[in-house]
């Protein structure tokens, strides 16, 4: 991990961007250094650099020490005390939130229903449902679109979850009861839809329902108990027609399946449709 990515992440925990650079510097350092060095190293002004340095050592990031030439040095307390130091002060900062936040709300009155423009907002969204799963989490889409979400889903699972996932395509790292989405390839599905669906639903609650697509990608996050149903239906849809087709997969049901007027009817309008919407959605 680079320097910057360093600095950058520990601001995220809290530091200011001096202290987090004049940190770093310390730990790159391996041994006392005076102000002048610091600032020479970090970048941090020289005129503010003793001021950070003395926050740093105010939140006891950092120590005073005495140099060999009688001067006044500066070290840093070790990485791992101070991730450590950070993540008990975050779990107790959470545990105060986690108790007093909700007690300030009101009821809710309106249900939320907001785009996801992008894919880093959409898969955020996305690990957001699944981190508030107590009881059921369903998932539907392509393994490699539901990769970030796995290490959120096996914690899910940890905690009693019951993970239910039909992927589209072969998954070599499956999560939850997975389901190998089968009658029609990937290829075919998104080449019907124009795109890549991604739907996550938790606990009948709330839902993110997206598609991507190359670089493009759209959603949205809703709480409204329609669209949520609705989601969580075509999961368990999929599921079950599945289960349908292995129960009878002796008894004539790949003939149905891809010979039955009405089947190949609902197929040909969805072509037709995605057509359309695919040419809307790139232009739009």
């Amino acid at each position: 991990m680079s320097v910057l990515r360093v600095t950058e992440e520990l601001q995220h925990l809290g530091m200011s961007g001096y202290e987090a650079k004049a940190y770093v510097a310390l730990v790159v350092a391996g041994e006392p250094v005076n102000g002048y060095e610091v600032a020479k190293r970090s970048g941090v002004p020289r005129s503010t650099v003793y001021e950070t340095l003395g926050k740093l050592v105010g939140r006891g990031a950092a120590y005073e020490v005495r140099t060999d030439d009688g001067g006044v040095g500066y070290v840093p307390l070790p990485p791992e005390s101070l991730l450590e130091r950070m993540r008990r002060d975050f779990d107790r900062t959470l545990g105060t939130l986690e108790a007093e936040l909700p007690r300030l709300g009101s009821p809710q009155q309106v249900r939320l229903v907001h785009s996801l423009a992008e894919r880093r907002t959409l898969t955020e969204r996305a690990e957001d449902v699944v981190a508030a799963a107590r009881s059921a989490l369903f998932l539907s889409g392509w393994p490699e679109d539901l990769d970030q979400l796995k290490p959120g889903v096996r914690r899910a699972e940890e905690i009693g979850v019951a993970v239910s996932t039909v992927v589209f395509g072969r998954d070599h790292d499956p999560v939850g009861w997975t389901t190998e989405h089968r009658y029609s390839s990937p290829e075919v599905v998104e080449a019907s839809l124009g795109r890549r669906l991604l739907v996550v639903v938790a606990d009948r609650a709330q839902a993110v329902i997206g598609g991507l697509s190359g670089d493009h990608a759209w959603g949205l996050y809703t709480d409204d108990p329609a669209a949520v149903l609705l989601a969580l239906d075509y999961v368990r849809h999929d599921i079950a027609m599945h289960l349908v087709a292995e129960r009878f997969a002796d008894h004539g049901f790949d003939e149905f399946w891809t010979g039955d007027p009405g089947l190949r009817r609902l197929r040909e309008l969805l072509w037709l449709s995605g057509d359309r919407d695919d040419q809307e959605w790139r232009t739009g």
